[in-house]
């Protein structure tokens, strides 16, 4: 459709030049009219047509709303099809009645004929500009339902990468005000901890505002960060807090960035809550064809309340995912009397 409107001159030109050669092949090669009535008759009336097609479709572009367009259309192609049947017929009869044309008895009978078949003539002019002027008609509607469309793709685009921003800053802060507050528990009894800490802390979130700007990011640099991520809380909860990873993915499988951490810190809120010796976190990542699956197991009793505000990273991940792909089946949680594990899909496009 651009294509055409952005040659639509070229091809009325073409129109014009096409219509000229068969308006001459009847005149002359059909009802057998010497070169000069068929090439007068027919340079008038493309002449008239192509003037009248112009007009035509610089109306219908101008016409303010799309209510009553087609019938708008079809009065134009009329109100035309008129104007250019009257003004060919006095225009070749004012020709004819020039005293140095050599023909005037041949041009007489010419116009005879031509007197006798404008009706003819009409009804094939106005049935000509009817199809021009509704096929202008559809595609002044195409024209402006593709920009309403483009539009509204562009602001769900916009509303949707808003939305993604505003998720990502509110899941950071759920660490970042546990980091500091353990931080500050740390510096009044192990001032030489709560130092370490602020110094993983700080690379912790330098890295993370490196990442803002990317949409995806290898495996191998997710784990990177979790790795970052795991030495803070190593710090917070010592020796208590032991990862077990199972590692079988293909290197250059992707994951949007900041999706595994908000998972990984409630399975460790989880996990730890109301206990006092070693807790386990299990971390699988494994290649499933066009899909990445990342699991994490953590210890769970269903006879504790986990602390408030847990739960909110998984919400805020799975609505992340949704608009990201689209899909509301790539975050699943199940869980029996002992552990809790969280599961999630990360499909491939490079797959």
């Amino acid at each position: 459709m651009r294509l055409i409107n952005k040659n639509i001159h070229w091809i009325v030109l073409l129109l014009a030049f096409a219509g000229l050669a068969i308006h001459l092949y009847i005149l002359h090669g059909i009802f057998g009219f010497m070169w000069g009535i068929a090439l007068s008759d027919s340079i008038c009336s493309m002449a008239l047509m192509s003037l009248s097609l112009w007009i035509a479709i610089l109306l219908i572009r101008t016409y303010p709303t799309k209510v009553t367009l087609f019938t708008y259309s079809v009065f134009i192609a009329l109100v035309l099809g008129i104007l250019t049947v009257y003004i060919e017929w006095h225009t070749l009869k004012w020709w004819v009645r020039q005293e140095n044309n050599p023909n005037y008895v041949g041009w007489a009978y010419y116009l005879g004929w031509l007197e006798s078949t404008l009706h003819i003539r009409f009804l094939i002019t106005w049935i000509f500009y009817s199809w021009i002027a509704t096929n202008a008609a559809l595609r002044k509607n195409i024209t402006e339902l593709d920009a309403r469309f483009q539009h509204q793709t562009d602001a769900a685009i916009l509303l949707r990468d808003a939305e993604l921003f505003k998720l990502r800053q509110q899941l950071q802060p759920h660490f970042l005000y546990n980091s500091l507050n353990s931080i500050s528990a740390l510096v009044m009894i192990s001032p030489d901890r709560a130092q370490e800490m602020i110094g993983k802390l700080s690379d912790f979130l330098r890295n993370s505002v490196k990442r803002e700007s990317e949409d995806k990011i290898t495996i191998n640099e997710e784990l990177l960060y979790i790795e970052s991520y795991l030495a803070i809380e190593s710090v917070r909860f010592g020796d208590r807090l032991q990862i077990k990873f199972e590692k079988q993915f293909n290197n250059d499988a992707t994951i949007p960035p900041f999706l595994f951490q908000p998972i990984l810190e409630n399975a460790i809120k989880f996990g730890l809550y109301s206990k006092t010796g070693t807790v386990e976190i299990k971390i699988s990542i494994i290649s499933d064809g066009p899909i990445l699956v990342l699991s994490i197991t953590n210890p769970f009793d269903p006879n504790l309340q986990p602390p408030r505000g847990t739960g909110f990273g998984l919400a805020g991940v799975g609505r992340r995912l949704y608009l990201l792909f689209s899909r509301t089946d790539l975050l699943e949680t199940s869980k029996d009397e002992q552990t809790f594990t969280t599961t999630l899909k990360i499909p491939q496009t490079n797959v």
